[in-house]
């Protein structure tokens, strides 16, 4: 079966997600953060690339990113299996494939979304109970959104930057964010979305979209497409 086609427009942010191959460990210790971070730097810087909100995880990567052309996130993670691969197999004397097949992607509406996937993104260290409070976790963006420690891999989405007038404030009201759970329907949409290549959006980005790309962005609702011309035709015949 022929594998579907990305969602991929220039300018609008994707939350991407890689993980390791049979869930396996991708990162051990710090040297392999810092190296995977490192090649997440220059890949990004080379491909076009502007990181929002990121978390390296011990077995997958989460990144919320505006790709600058169709193809930068593809680069970039190809930048990532030929350096950060060949760097781990042969430091753990290893052979084949890192990575589970490819990458998870969701476009998002850049005006409902970006933050709600940011702190996603940024919360999925507690969620997964390697630390009770983002900011106990070294290695994702939660500390430059928040505190202002520098991180070359982070690049501010202009949602962000509307959240205040100069760059303390914008920081407090990112952090007041994370005061309030994200609410189940929004995680329930942002996995969905994520894992099986929907757009993310309300409806009048998702008919955008659609009408962009010449392609339907969310699923058909279950049983049919009630509000179609052929849906009722087919239900009026005997």
């Amino acid at each position: 079966m022929a594998r579907m086609a990305r969602f991929l427009l220039p300018g609008y942010p994707q939350h991407l997600i890689q993980r390791g191959n049979n869930h396996e460990r991708i990162l051990v210790d710090e040297d392999d953060y810092w190296f995977l971070w490192e090649r997440l730097v220059e890949g990004a810087a080379k491909h076009g690339c502007a990181v929002h909100a990121y978390a390296l995880m011990p077995d997958h990567i989460h990144l919320v990113a505006t790709p600058a052309t169709e193809d930068s996130l593809g680069k970039l993670l190809q930048h990532l299996g030929r350096y950060y691969v060949q760097y781990f197999n042969r430091r753990y004397r290893r052979t084949g494939t890192l990575w589970e097949g490819r990458y998870r992607a969701t476009l998002i509406d850049p005006d409902t979304y970006v933050l709600p996937c940011s702190r996603y993104v940024e919360l999925n260290p507690v969620r997964k109970g390697l630390v009770s409070e983002p900011g106990d976790y070294g290695w994702s963006s939660f500390a430059c959104n928040t505190t202002g420690q520098e991180d070359a891999l982070v690049t501010p989405h202009p949602a962000y930057q509307a959240l205040g007038e100069d760059a303390a404030e914008r920081r407090e009201v990112y952090r007041a964010s994370f005061d309030t759970p994200l609410d189940p329907t929004t995680l329930q949409r942002i996995r969905e979305s994520t894992n099986k290549a929907w757009v993310l959006g309300d409806e009048g980005f998702v008919a955008k979209v659609a009408n962009q790309l010449n392609r339907r962005p969310t699923p058909l609702p279950r049983g049919g497409d009630r509000r179609s011309d052929a849906y009722r035709q087919g239900r009026d015949k005997p």
